[in-house]
């Protein structure tokens, strides 16, 4: 699989610190947060499957590996964007997120894309 991503696959994303899902008393951080991914190469890309790191801020670190992105393997044409949206839950109030999509293009190729990193933070309030 080459590690390069020639194939001109943008990622971006956004994270929600979501408070009616979280329950800070008992350290439980619950986040959203919104992928886009943008192909803007000459050919079209399925993305097989997804690697994840996630670390929170106290370090500690979990890895997710699977099929797809929301029970989907999009196939995303020349020229067009796949969004979706997933969550996360942290012990603590932040932490980062990224990782890499496994692809294949139309011609057969495997390639890899990056994830960003990205950070997962609670809101500071000022009383």
């Amino acid at each position: 699989m080459s590690k390069k991503n020639s194939h001109q696959i943008e990622v971006s994303v956004t994270s929600n610190f979501v408070t009616e899902r979280s329950d800070i008393n008992n350290n439980l951080y619950y986040f959203s947060y919104r992928v886009t991914i943008k192909n803007k190469g000459s050919q079209a890309a399925q993305l097989i499957s997804r690697h994840w790191v996630i670390t929170a801020a106290d370090g500690e670190t979990n890895e997710v590996k699977g099929l797809g992105v929301i029970g989907e393997q999009p196939l995303i044409k020349r020229n067009e964007e796949y969004i979706y949206s997933s969550n996360t839950m942290f012990e603590v109030p932040s932490g980062t997120m990224h990782g890499t999509y496994q692809m294949v293009a139309e011609d057969g190729t495997q390639f890899e894309v990056d994830i960003p990193l990205f950070t997962c933070n609670m809101p500071r309030v000022l009383h």
